[in-house]
Formats: structure tokens, sequence, C-alpha cells
């Protein structure tokens, strides 16, 4: 039997607690073999990023995945979910991103094609954020601690939200709390 394999697509911007805790859940509750941090180049609705490089952040993202047998890394240049998960048996997503994947917006406006891209996920695991409601069927048990977490937050001053190997690298270089000095100016 083939291992059952998930996918968690994200910026990673910086790595959290949070990223690790819900890959594991996801890994639990659907008995899944490995859990990829799926990586992409330019991450859609975010082709803005230029800080940290995204070497850096790969980098990062590599140390955490090496302490955890069970977890992969999967860089991309896709940038749609239905792209991404296109071979796995799970898509592992925040309650965010399953709000933002059904918004036509990202799909040319076309209902039909959100519809489309909808139908061809593979099974769907999300993590929960207050107060965004999501069926509950998808929903992954993951401990409340960690659901409002987020590497918008951890950038913005709740640093201990970021893993530690994020907050090791960002303590030697200031990728994500001191810009002038990460850029060297």
């Amino acid at each position: 039997m083939s291992p059952r394999r998930g996918v968690y697509p994200g910026s990673f911007n910086p790595p959290t607690l949070a990223h690790v805790e819900i890959a594991a859940a996801a890994a639990r509750q659907h008995r899944l073999d490995v859990v990829d941090l799926a990586i992409s180049r330019v991450a859609l609705a975010k082709e803005d990023v230029t800080v940290p490089r995204f070497d850096h952040r790969l980098h990062v993202v590599t140390q955490v995945v090496a302490d955890h047998d069970w977890l992969g890394l999967f860089v991309t240049d896709a940038q749609l979910l239905v792209d991404i998960a296109r071979g796995y048996d799970v898509l592992v997503m925040g309650a965010d991103k399953w709000h933002q994947i059904q918004d036509p917006m990202f799909y040319d406006d076309d209902e039909a094609a959100r519809d489309a891209a909808m139908a061809a996920l593979p099974s769907v695991a999300v993590a929960p954020r207050p107060p965004l409601d999501v069926p509950a069927d998808l929903l992954l048990d993951v401990p409340e601690e960690f659901s409002e977490m987020s590497s918008s937050a951890a950038r913005a001053g709740m640093h201990h939200w970021m893993h530690p190997k994020a907050l090791a690298f960002d303590l030697e270089t200031g990728a994500w709390t001191d810009r002038d000095r990460y850029l060297g100016t």
C-alpha cells in the first residue's frame, strides 16, 4: 500500500508553532504518513513579499522539516491550491485560506471555474480560526491555543509564536523583526 500523503501550502513567513501543530493534527486525524509543507516561490496574493528573501524562508522551513520524520517539504511554482494539491490525499489549510479559496476573484471572477477547482481538490482538512466558520466535517482538532497563531501576528510582535528555528534565524538576521538590519541598511 502506498503511503498516504497530505500537503499544507503556505508562505511560512515565518513558520510558527501552529504550522507544525496543524500538520501534526492532519497527520493524526487523516492517518497520513507524510505531510509536505508546500512553499510557492511566489505565493498567491503575496507577490510583493521580498523580505525575507525566498531562499532564507526556504532555509528556515527546511530546518523545521528536518526535526520531524513525518514532515516533508515541496517547493513549487504553482499558486492555486488545486494545482499544488494534485496527487495528494489531503489538502491542509487554515480557516482563512478556506474562505479565500471560495472567492471567485482568484478564478478570474468565474464561479464555474471556482466550482471546478473546488471539486478537483482532494479531501480537505481545515484548522479553526475564530470567528471564521468552517464546515464541521472539515475541521481539524487543534488545541485552542494554536487557533490565534499566525505568521502575520508573529511578525507584528508575537515573536514567541515563531517556530524556534525561525526565531533563531530572526535573532541572527532580523529577517522578520528588524528589516533594516536584515537588509544591511
